[in-house]
């Protein structure tokens, strides 16, 4: 597929671990579904790595910016040097079946996130909210460290303002400071959002052991395989 060249216009720590991309589209014809990805790559490189886009495509048409979640410190996340304002970047896509449908069946929706794993579910969420504001949205966010929330701004405005439920935990936080949920994501996490298993479309994305596990629970609860999308990540 024909790749779109464009400039990159900011780039942001999102999280102390992760940065944000904002990449001008303008008038650029860029269609994609929620939770589609793209290859990234400096204008003339050969070397694209597939990324989520981590916006609607309904913010994409408000700002005509495209938002990218990068993790910049693990053996898979990428080397950002290059990566400053003004810089040409090549895009090519969109790519990836981890898509919200644009019919919706069930009236409840859930999405599950761990790390940057929160990108494709942060450009889910906001088409939902958009488009089927009577489903009731539920999400479950995972993370190392209590500053390592992306978006958490966001999505706590969207529970402020009753939109989502929301529920946090983090996995390697020692602090005093943070009164959430600690440990990895278990069964009594999932039976605190699961309220209606065969009437929830789920959404799971993240590293491969949380998925996995995520499925198991999900299904032994009640929510039938065929309404559990995933995607993993690696590193």
């Amino acid at each position: 597929m024909p790749a779109v060249t464009a400039p990159l216009v900011a780039i942001a720590a999102s999280t102390p671990r992760s940065r944000l991309l904002a990449i001008e589209l303008g008038s650029r014809a860029f269609a994609f579904a929620p939770g589609q990805a793209v290859m990234l790559a400096p204008h003339g490189s050969s070397d694209r790595r597939p990324y989520s886009i981590a916006c609607s495509p309904d913010r994409v048409a408000a700002s005509g910016r495209l938002e990218l979640l990068i993790a910049i410190d693990n053996a898979s996340g990428s080397d950002l040097s290059w990566a400053t304002p003004g810089v040409l970047v090549d895009l090519e896509g969109p790519l990836g079946t981890f898509t919200l449908p644009s019919a919706l069946d069930q009236p409840r929706l859930l999405f599950v996130a761990g790390g940057t794993g929160i990108a494709p579910l942060r450009a889910m969420i906001d088409h939902a909210l958009r488009h089927h504001a009577d489903r009731r949205v539920s999400v479950l966010y995972s993370a190392r460290r209590s500053d390592e929330f992306a978006f958490i701004d966001e999505l706590r405005e969207h529970e402020s303002a009753r939109r989502i439920e929301l529920r946090q935990t983090v996995t390697r936080d020692e602090s005093a400071s943070w009164l959430g949920r600690r440990g990895r994501i278990g069964r009594a996490d999932f039976e605190a959002v699961v309220h209606e298993p065969a009437a929830t479309l789920c959404f799971v994305c993240g590293p491969p052991s949380m998925v996995n596990e995520s499925v198991v629970v999900l299904q032994a609860l009640g929510v039938p395989s065929d309404q559990i999308r995933t995607e993993q990540w690696s590193g």
